[in-house]
């Protein structure tokens, strides 16, 4: 048997190879829809209330083979200089929660009083998910005067957006009294993660659609048309996320190397595949030709974005010349693929080669989603009995770049990680120009590994027992040292404060793995994001044949 070769975390941790990771067959999107597909889950429209003002409310429930949940929808009549994207809104065009079951009359007035103050309001433990949207203002109003004219939007204008809404938050997990994340971890439709807020956008997206289309009904009823099918599913939903959601990665050490150590081992088995089917290889070179197409309408206005832009469509001349050739006739030919790839192509362009692969391998595959969860509630136990030598050892095996930082250079502590006192929202301050840091989280552990090694090199004490009832402040990081052997992926290797930090690395890392595409970075801080563009709607999901809609469904 072939030996399984991954990639060291050297490699794949550093900010800007997890800043270039592309949605692939793991990500939870795709993973939700496969399963509703293969389970026959219906999806129905039980209540859908909108005045011509749009305001109202709607009600889809989807039913799986043993529960069903609702999205419960309030559409708002929003003046358009109360349109925000920020966390300081406080209205919106549109409001949502995953109800747990068929909400009753009462259910549905319960939550009209919360879910549209969302902060503000409170909702109960029936409630899986609180989320917000606004409209895509000029575009909204475009479609609805199109489709109310009898005519279609013309595609393009549709594609130089890729959604009519854009969530603004979708909260999970316990917060403003919602179900924690443990209540339903064990029902199998949840078990990979962000599943509750994976259905909560895709059901936002038929809602949306419903409503444009409703809207110009409203508008004119004798004249206006639905649109067409291939214009629908070239949409999405929209994302806003910033700073909020960047130390996520830092706080789930185990979940983080789950994600990253199962789309590891999926490449190195396909990597390590003897041979190639005529079969396999027409399926990605098919997947490719579709990857193309999505690329050719991702666009951003950001410098930053617009450097990788230029340089994954260089990659994508070099893979087309590539493949011309490519008959999977030599040993391990996707392995040779794929290093070809590390000389060849940008990060940006390995890492989306590194998602084709494993579109055609959809069977070696299986049952990687399922690994892909964390017990992040079972505490990893810190080994007073180590010796510090062993601590020491591990330091250096597994921070060896923290060790190389100058953590004394004003460049290298540039920046802190802060809470807000105002929406209790994570902040990156100015560690030199803002009085922040008694407010400072540990939200550095490369900084703080070198801390505790250099207080190891001074120490008489033995064990790390000793050491830490002298010096608890190194405590955290001391577990996360211990951490590290059994989860080599769990750390970032590299610097989470430096005044080069772009925190939209850590936000693409955890996107991707959303099945997000279309990063637009509006700063360093916050990005754009589509949603679900190009998948089935509910009325199409059963008949929809194969798993790559995510590259986009060009009109």
């Amino acid at each position: 048997m072939t030996e399984l070769v991954m990639r060291p975390p050297e490699q794949v941790m550093t900010l800007s190879r997890l800043g270039s990771l592309h949605q692939c067959r793991l990500s939870f999107m795709r993973q939700l829809l496969r399963r509703m597909r293969r389970e026959n889950w219906q999806i129905s429209r039980p209540g859908f209330e909108i005045n011509i003002r749009g305001e109202g409310v709607a009600v889809y429930t989807a039913k799986g083979p043993q529960r069903s949940y609702s999205l419960i929808a309030f559409a708002h009549d929003l003046p358009d200089e109360m349109r925000s994207d920020r966390v300081i809104a406080t209205a919106w065009d549109a409001t949502f929660t995953l109800f747990d079951g068929t909400p009753t009359p009462d259910d549905v007035e319960r939550l009209r009083a919360n879910v549209p103050l969302q902060e503000a309001g409170r909702v109960s433990n029936k409630e899986l998910s609180l989320s917000r949207a606004n409209r895509s203002a000029r575009l909204w109003n475009y479609v609805v005067d199109c489709l109310a004219k009898g005519e279609q939007p013309e595609a393009e204008e549709l594609t130089n957006v890729g959604y009519l809404m854009r969530t603004t938050a979708v909260y999970g997990s316990g917060k403003f009294g919602a179900s924690d994340r443990a209540f339903v971890a064990a029902r199998p439709e949840f078990e990979p993660p962000f599943q509750v807020e994976m259905l909560s956008v895709y059901l936002t997206r038929a809602f949306v659609a419903d409503l444009i289309e409703h809207m110009a009904a409203l508008k004119a009823p004798d004249k206006a048309v639905s649109l067409k099918p291939s214009l629908r599913r070239s949409l999405g939903i929209g994302n806003s996320t910033g700073l909020g959601m960047a130390p996520f990665l830092v706080n789930h050490p185990r979940l983080l190397n789950n994600w990253i150590t199962a789309r590891e081992y999926a490449l190195a088995k396909i990597r390590a595949l003897p041979d190639a089917s005529v079969a396999d290889i027409g399926a990605f070179k098919a997947a490719f030709e579709k990857a193309c197409g999505s690329v050719a309408l991702w666009k951003s206005d950001h410098p930053i974005q617009q450097a990788k832009l230029a340089a994954l469509r260089k990659d994508i001349t070099a893979l087309q010349a590539k493949l011309v050739d490519f008959t999977g006739a030599a040993s391990q030919p996707w392995n040779a693929l794929y290093l070809w790839s590390e000389s060849a192509l940008s990060e940006e362009g390995q890492e989306l080669l590194v998602s084709l692969l494993m579109e055609p391998q959809s069977a070696l595959l299986e049952g990687l989603g399922a690994c892909m969860q964390a017990d992040e509630h079972a505490l990893f136990r810190i080994d007073g009995a180590m010796p510090l030598s062993d601590l020491k050892a591990l330091i250096q095996t597994h921070y060896a770049w923290a060790l190389a930082t100058d953590w004394q250079s004003h460049e290298a502590s540039a920046r802190l990680w802060y809470v807000s006192e105002a929406k209790l929202e994570p902040r990156l301050g100015e560690r030199f120009e803002e009085p922040l840091e008694p407010y400072e989280q540990p939200l550095a552990p490369g900084r703080d590994a070198s801390l505790l090694f250099a207080a190891l090199e001074n120490t008489t004490h033995k064990t790390v027992a000793a050491f830490l009832a002298a010096h608890p402040e190194h405590r955290h990081i001391v577990r996360r040292v211990q951490m590290a052997p059994s989860h080599p992926y769990g750390e970032i290797r590299d610097n989470t404060i430096s005044a080069s930090m772009k925190p939209i690395d850590m936000l693409r890392a955890k996107l991707s793995f959303f099945g997000a595409t279309h990063f637009d970075p509006r700063s360093d801080r916050w990005v754009r994001i589509n949603m679900f563009r190009g998948a089935p709607y509910p009325n199409e999901l059963v008949e929809e044949q194969g798993d790559t809609w995510v590259y986009g469904a060009t009109p």
